[in-house]
């Protein structure tokens, strides 16, 4: 008995992880993160993909909704499966989907009121409606037996479809603007309103179109064609469709990928495009190797929403039988060449990363993932000065330091380092963490200083992402995240990505670090610094990032003694340094790594 009972216990234990595995596979999270990889496969098999795998991936996005009615994916799920159903009809011309897909935004916007997609069902839904069948199915469906007439209605048809196609106010799209961003160009478009919008690739010449219902260009811009000189966008045209729709078709060359988001107050349309390699972009690929694929950028799990209207190239040709590519042997004086064997360095087991803070294991030091990119945020700037107090600015002194901080990682770690400004220029704070997803950043660290009513208040402290727990960590957020864009109907999106973000404790951790690095390094030149801690609040720049992040305050300036530091370069290098600290000892911890000393001689 006492033995059945010791494997019955045994037997559990051993069930416990395959359990939990099984419950992390079948979360929303998961399940949604599935649902979108399913689409975009869908979406990169072009002509190959059939009805019935269409209707899967809808079916896919609908089990979410009905699994878990209350979770923060469920209208994520059906504003694509409503989408991707459009897709099926207009393709495969079945009634069947777009009824679903009608019945799909219906549902979004009765049950999930509050969800930041509801602004966009209208614009989808006359989509929908006005939506139509390829050319072949039209044509079968002339011949069609007449179906019973509508019900009597007090609007004749016409009037009904104006009604449902055009949006009582015309959005007027006051500038198009193109812009270098760091391995490419962006393009925005700003408009006077939200509006829904079409987008879709096309080749032959390359190029990506966007359509706006309901929407009129500015004077300026009625039927403009901007040219540009250099590549990726060459040149931007407007120009008027149907039933108030303007067509804005963006000329592509040497772009590998691109994405597209939105921006608030005023509403931007924005485009990322990322620029081939040089090599590429010069012409010269290597040989035999296939074309690279435009797809949308990687969309964050928690609110990823794929622009469900880009159409994807047809798929890579694929790569040439593997050849054996001979390097020519170095020519030596005698006629021979004498090759000497390196000696092979010994082999040593990989160093295991130590425990987070709270003695266990996050998933990233599970999977042994290291550090090789950072973003650096310098905060506020151009519009937005910080504060201002003691003869300097806020936006000014961090950029100072943020550059010290880049210039110091560069030159002794081996990491890439992203600035999110690297001069004097205003970036929303949602777009700082954009900029940082984009990049692909596995830290992202954002530089402020603080300021308090109490003049006698100084010393530094870090805070990563969560809800406040103290009246002075809220008071700081309040602070920093007045430049935001967002609107009171964002609340609970907002909330709900605070709730799940997944990198709370690794992002504590970080914070940690740097709080200790920053008190021990500025100790030597200011041996009254003060350690206020780590602490939490609801930072804006924080939100959504898809990698361990913090912010940082690395002293008052409305304190004088803090403020007369501050003022001299060396202290401001000895913030750069201190702050070096904390990411090399986070590095560290996470994953052990090759020290820069022993591989500069390889670069």
């Amino acid at each position: 008995m006492k033995l059945r009972c010791t494997a019955l216990l045994v037997l559990m234990l051993l069930a416990l992880p395959a359990a939990e595995a099984w419950a992390q596979a079948n979360s929303p999270q998961a399940l949604y993160t599935a649902a979108l990889a399913r689409e975009r496969t869908l979406r990169d098999a072009a002509s190959r993909v059939t009805l019935q795998q269409l209707r899967a991936g809808v079916a896919a996005y609908e089990s979410i909704v009905r699994r878990f009615p209350r979770s923060g994916y469920s209208d994520n799920a059906l504003w694509q499966g409503g989408n991707l159903a459009i897709v099926a009809y207009e393709r495969f011309g079945q009634e069947a989907d777009k009824r679903t897909a009608i019945r799909l935004l219906n549902v979004l916007k009765s049950q999930y009121p509050s969800s930041s997609l509801v602004p966009r069902v209208d614009g989808a839904l006359r989509l929908a409606e006005n939506a139509r069948p390829p050319a072949p199915a039209r044509a079968q469906a002339k011949p069609a037996a007449p179906t019973a007439p509508a019900p009597a209605s007090k609007a004749p048809p016409a009037s009904r479809e104006a009604a449902s196609t055009a949006p009582n106010r015309r959005v007027s799209i006051r500038d198009v603007a193109r812009s270098p961003i760091p391995g490419g160009v962006r393009v925005t478009i700003e408009m006077d309103d939200e509006t829904a919008f079409h987008v879709e690739r096309l080749d032959d010449p390359a190029r990506v179109f966007f359509d706006l219902p309901g929407t009129e260009p500015v004077a300026g811009l009625r039927d403009a064609s901007l040219r540009f000189e250099d590549d990726v966008v060459r040149e931007v045209r407007l120009g008027r469709h149907p039933q108030n729709t303007t067509r804005v078709v963006m000329d592509m060359e040497g772009v590998e990928d691109y994405s597209v988001f939105t921006l608030y107050d005023p509403f931007r349309l924005v485009v990322d495009f990322k620029a081939l390699p040089a090599l590429a972009r010069s012409g010269a690929p290597a040989p035999g190797g296939p074309t690279p694929a435009v797809t949308p950028a990687a969309a964050n799990a928690a609110n990823a929403v794929l622009d469900w209207a880009v159409a994807s190239p047809p798929p890579a040709a694929p790569p040439p039988a593997a050849s054996t590519v001979r390097t020519p042997a170095p020519t030596a004086t005698s006629g021979t060449a004498e090759l000497k064997t390196l000696p092979t360095p010994p082999l040593t087991a990989p160093e295991v990363p130590t425990a987070n803070a709270n003695g266990t294991y996050s998933l990233a030091r599970q999977l042994g993932l290291g550090i090789s990119r950072i973003v650096i945020d310098a905060g506020h700037g151009g519009r937005d000065p910080g504060t201002m107090a003691n003869g300097l600015r806020e936006s000014e002194l961090v950029l100072d330091v943020a550059r010290r901080l880049a210039a110091r990682l560069r030159k002794d770690m081996n990491i890439d380092v992203v600035m999110t400004r690297d001069t004097d220029v205003f970036i929303d704070l949602e777009e700082r963490t954009a900029i940082a997803n984009r990049a692909g950043a596995d830290l992202f660290l954002s530089i402020h200083a603080n300021s308090a009513r109490n003049l006698q208040a100084r010393g530094v402290e870090t805070y990563f992402l969560n809800f406040a727990t103290d009246p002075e960590a809220e008071a700081v957020a309040a602070r920093e995240n007045a430049t935001s864009s967002r609107r009171m109907h964002q609340l609970p999106n907002i909330v709900r990505a605070i709730a799940l973000n997944n990198k709370i404790n690794e992002s504590r951790d970080f914070a940690d670090t740097i709080q200790r690095a920053m008190v021990q390094g500025l100790a030597a030149r200011n041996q009254q610094v003060i350690d206020r801690g780590v602490k939490q609040a609801p930072f804006v720049v924080l939100i959504g990032a898809e990698m361990p992040s913090v912010l940082a305050e690395i002293s008052f300036l409305t304190n004088k003694q803090d403020a007369a530091l501050l003022q001299t370069p060396a202290y401001r290098q000895q913030i750069a340094d201190s702050l070096f600290l904390g990411i090399q000892r986070y590095q560290q911890s996470v994953k052990k790594m090759k020290s820069p000393s022993t591989t500069s001689s390889a670069r």
